[in-house]
């Protein structure tokens, strides 16, 4: 029941702190040592060099801003230290950051195993927390207990990128959708319509599952027919959309730039076809 944390940024923090509530023995490295503060007060220990944090666990799970900073770290110690290890590498990259990674760390005797938290940190340990997997399945089972005190497990398979190709679509997804929300409510309260008074409305709008129901099987089929909707009503729709945060006083520059992706679907003969469609325009 031990395990090392390098990394304290907030979601660091939040995952020692709750390896700490578990009766974990936990070591704890950061940059930044006063980040470890509280940690030790609750139990942690503050591992006074990278390879001492190290060679600590067996378990070793890195929460970092990047793949740069993970090279940065782990490259101060010897790479003796990380014979035997396994790592769970929770940092945000890019998923040919996460295979190069996970080589790097094979040819200095440790395991990866990859993870995209798809939780923020106040949920780490809840019951509703969930993070995607990849990388060798052995190694995940043989950590499972420990791995779950943060999230649920939502294995995808041996290869080590898709963890973190699954956790960038979803942030596709999500600051995409954030940034609507945002517009919106920019245009709202041009318009003297509070964030309160506006959330009910917002929630409503926001909620796509229906769509995402109706329209995955039709994407997976191929089928992009023009019964429900279509992408010339969608340049109409956002046409008016244009005008409205325009007339508002609002900057237009993210309603303006979906609009042209729907007339680019409109130019590649989609017109009478469904949004759907415009996957294989954003696919081109």
């Amino acid at each position: 029941m031990n395990v090392t944390v390098i990394g304290l940024g907030p979601m660091g923090q939040a995952m020692a702190g709750a390896y700490v509530s578990g009766g974990y023995e936990v070591t704890v490295w950061n940059r930044t040592p006063a980040k470890a503060d509280e940690l030790v007060t609750r139990g942690a220990k503050r591992a006074g060099s990278v390879e001492e944090a190290l060679t600590a666990s067996e378990l070793v799970v890195l929460s970092l801003i990047d793949y740069d900073a993970m090279y940065a770290i782990l490259e101060q110690a010897p790479a003796t230290a990380l014979v035997g290890r396994t790592v769970a590498n929770l940092t945000s990259d890019i998923p040919d950051r996460a295979r190069r990674a996970a080589a790097w760390l094979a040819e200095r005797g440790a395991v990866q195993i990859t993870g995209g938290v798809q939780v923020p940190p106040p949920v780490i340990g809840t019951p509703e927390a969930m993070t995607y997997y990849s990388g060798p399945k052995d190694a995940i089972e043989a950590h499972r207990s420990a791995l779950e005190v943060l999230t649920g497990i939502d294995y995808l398979g041996e290869d080590p990128g898709l963890a973190v190709l699954y956790y960038q679509i979803g942030i596709d997804m999500f600051w995409t959708g954030l940034a609507g929300y945002l517009h919106g409510q920019a245009v709202a309260e041009a318009n003297g319509i509070s964030a309160e008074q506006f959330l009910p409305n917002a929630i409503k709008t926001m909620d796509f599952r229906y769509f995402l129901e109706f329209y995955a099987p039709r994407i997976a089929a191929g089928r992009h027919e023009g019964d429900v909707d279509r992408v010339s009503m969608g340049v109409a729709s956002l046409e008016h959309v244009v005008h409205t945060t325009r007339a508002s006083g609002v900057d237009s520059s993210l309603p303006a730039a979906v609009l042209e992706v729907f007339r680019r679907g409109v130019a590649a003969g989609h017109g009478q076809d469904s949004l759907t469609s415009l996957v294989d325009v954003l696919k081109r």
